[in-house]
């Protein structure tokens, strides 16, 4: 039942040329940087990522792309990192762009053990018709684009709605950051970190979760608990330093203010 791992090479282990992963993670917050750099450094190829977004240039799964790790990104949208934009539009890299809800959805399926579902998002749009380029060809043009998906009408809600039929995702791996976890594998996500993370985990066939805080089995309350350890097959504790390496994807800040004016300085 002990799932700690003492290294992040030896968390990693089996994760391939051409692997599939599900990673955790919203813009910058949530995001497993450590098994990220693990993987940059052991120089694995033709990956498959699942993620909402790609990180930025220097940070997260931006570093996997930099440096042509990366073979497709399935995401649903390209944030701020211009390789990612670039790559995509000079027909580098494969991107299957997916509705934020919808992909959510499609990982928590893969968990759950459904293997599709139907939703109203997507129809009549590219999205359920077909077209959407995945790939571009080096001259601009689209090399290659989705496929249509099967629509259905069903009565909801006292009318006739067609909705899109979406397949689930299934991952070899999957990555994933919690703030606190268990050595049976048991998580706690703190506040928006809890986003992409647990969905991604359930995706997973093995799941791996670098972990800011590891207690021991019994100090995480059953109602605490946000992502069962059935889920988790290995647990990596961070140091403090690496706990503490967090980014901020932009930052914005007000002027300074003098309580006894009415206005910045």
């Amino acid at each position: 039942m002990d799932k700690v791992v003492t290294s992040p090479a030896e968390a990693v282990v089996g994760i391939v040329d051409g692997s599939s992963l599900a990673v955790g993670g919203f813009g910058l917050c949530g995001v497993p940087s450590v098994l990220i750099a693990e993987l940059h450094h052991s120089g694995v190829r033709d990956l498959e990522a699942f993620s909402n977004n790609c990180g930025v240039d220097d940070w997260g799964l931006g570093i996997l792309l930099k440096n042509r790790q990366l073979r497709r990104v399935v995401a649903s949208y390209l944030g701020g990192n211009k390789e990612f934009e670039r790559q995509f539009l000079f027909g580098e890299l494969e991107v299957e762009l997916t509705p934020q809800g919808t992909l959510a959805e499609k990982l928590r399926a893969g968990g759950a053990g459904i293997p599709a579902f139907f939703t109203a998002t997507g129809v009549g749009t590219q999205i359920a018709d077909g077209g959407v380029p995945w790939r571009y060809a080096p001259d601009g043009s689209i090399a290659k684009s989705s496929p249509p998906k099967e629509t259905r009408e069903m009565d909801w809600n006292g009318k006739k709605v067609t909705f899109v039929l979406e397949e689930a995702i299934t991952t070899d791996f999957a990555l994933v950051r919690a703030w606190k976890g268990d050595r049976h594998g048991n998580l706690v996500f703190r506040q928006s970190a809890r986003n992409f993370n647990p969905l991604a985990a359930m995706a997973g066939r093995v799941t791996i979760a670098e972990v800011e805080h590891l207690v021991e089995p019994g100090e995480i309350d059953a109602d605490a608990v946000h992502l069962p350890g059935i889920y988790v097959q290995r647990v990596l504790p961070l140091t403090p330093q690496q706990g503490a390496d967090k980014h901020i994807e932009r930052r914005t800040v007000q002027p300074k203010t003098n309580p006894t004016s009415k206005g910045p300085q």
